[in-house]
């Protein structure tokens, strides 16, 4: 799961009676910084989902190594079989900017650009930047 959701921000409690039970809630990483995330969508050959699951595993060590917050990449599962996304948050786009060079820098990163060039299961790839708009979140209550 990612870091930068599971990063969790407690509030200043010293000024309550009872520490052990904040006035405020929980803050995600997300939710207290201002970061941006990008969510790249990939059309995949639908023959091309064992070497998507590849290039995401190994995206899931090349990413956090050159600075970005993983949040995931996602392979087709139910519903369509050519449609899969990755997913990071960075601080903003200077970051991101930085972020890439260390990136086509990294041996395991050249190595997976090449893997998709060669065996062209990428079809398409979009991405955009959004910013979280819906902070700060309710707790998750589970039945």
């Amino acid at each position: 799961m990612c870091q930068a959701l599971l990063a969790l921000t407690l509030p200043d409690t010293s000024h309550q009676a009872d520490a052990s039970m904040p006035a405020e809630p929980f803050r995600t990483k997300l939710e207290t910084d201002m970061t941006i995330t990008c969510f790249i969508r990939y059309e995949i050959d639908p023959f091309g989902k064992e070497a998507f699951e590849h290039y995401a595993r190994n995206w899931g060590q090349a990413i956090p190594r050159c600075g970005a917050d993983l949040i995931g990449y996602f392979a087709p599962h139910e519903g369509s079989a050519t449609t899969a996304y990755g997913v990071y948050s960075i601080d903003d786009l200077a970051a991101y900017e930085a972020y890439r060079a260390r990136l086509a820098a990294d041996p395991l990163g050249r190595e997976n650009y090449e893997f998709a060039r060669r065996e062209k299961f990428i079809r398409r790839e979009d991405r955009i930047f959004l910013k979280l708009a819906s902070g700060p979140h309710a707790l998750v209550v589970k039945p």
